[in-house]
């Protein structure tokens, strides 16, 4: 039986990941060989990565993608969703292994969704990601704070620490 490493250097090394823009660690593992028309555009169908957070670098930042997102979780610690729904809700789900407190093995994100990430527990946490279709830089986009208090007024003053703990500074 095949164990995840005990600290997060080695796994950054085990699996060739890579500084993300968001945060965290990733490497694109695969993308699809088949494409489909997405617009007026020839996408690939899906792509997947691997995606960490550790001690040392805790958090996802607020983004949003024109895509769908699954993520998987793979190991190590619990690891807190933050999501803005279309229709201005804000939700909470956290990915980790203790199903009987709640937490989840999966998560779908729907494409144009505001989401971020926070490690809750251990020295690091792992998911992958699967994207249909498949990721492209092109339609992912940062938060800014102008824009989230202009979009999401409900959710204010209520939510804007967590919300601004979660912007990409």
């Amino acid at each position: 039986m095949s164990t995840l490493p005990d600290s997060p250097e080695a796994l950054i090394a085990a699996l060739d990941l890579e500084a993300h823009p968001e945060g965290g660690f990733f490497r694109r593992h695969f993308t699809s060989s088949r494409h489909a028309v997405v617009g007026d555009e020839s996408r690939a169908m899906m792509s997947c990565i691997y995606y960490l957070l550790t001690e040392d670098s805790p958090i996802g930042c607020l983004h949003s993608n024109r895509s769908d997102i699954v993520h998987f979780w793979q190991g190590g610690g619990a690891l807190q969703y933050t999501l803005l729904t279309a229709d201005g809700a804000l939700q909470q789900t956290v990915l980790g292994p203790d199903l009987a407190t709640g937490q989840q093995l999966q998560l779908v994100v729907p494409g144009g969704w505001w989401k971020a990430s926070r490690l809750l527990s251990g020295r690091y946490g792992l998911i992958s990601e699967a994207v249909c279709p498949g990721f492209d830089y092109g339609d992912h986009r940062f938060a800014d704070a102008e824009q989230i208090r202009r979009d999401y007024p409900q959710l204010f003053p209520q939510h804007w620490p967590l919300l601004q703990s979660l912007l990409r500074s």
